[in-house]
């Protein structure tokens, strides 16, 4: 399973890339594993500011939907276009190509944070 070290995790298997003010959003190797094939991405938050822990969007998967929680408070400025058209891309690719959000930061409270190593004691990895 692919859990790279560089990148910031949540509970809810989200996982983040912050550079300066941006942060890059998508979900889990983990997360898509377990969701199987994903056939639709919604995301209606962009232009909106979401606070940490709220629904920004939703996947749906062949068996299942299930929410998006965002990792940290910010604006999200620019949603995974390409996921519209091949939201398949999350099992493929979930921490390059199948990105779903990046949002300009508000509040940086990084402290609800997992690293790479608590993340996969929590998924038993």
């Amino acid at each position: 399973m692919n859990i790279p070290e560089s990148l910031k995790y949540t509970k809810d298997h989200e996982w983040v890339k912050i550079d300066g003010d941006t942060a890059t959003i998508g979900i889990t190797d983990f997360a898509q594993g377990e969701l199987g094939d994903i056939v639709y991405v919604d995301i209606e938050t962009e232009g909106e500011e979401v606070e940490q822990g709220e629904v920004f969007g939703t996947v749906e998967a062949v068996k299942t939907v299930s929410d998006l929680f965002m990792p940290i408070t910010g604006t999200v400025e620019e949603v995974n276009e390409e996921l519209e058209s091949s939201p398949e891309l999350i099992n493929e690719d979930p921490y390059e190509k199948g990105w779903l959000i990046k949002v300009k930061i508000t509040d940086a409270d990084t402290a609800e944070l997992l690293s790479a190593d608590e993340y996969k004691d929590i998924i038993g990895g």
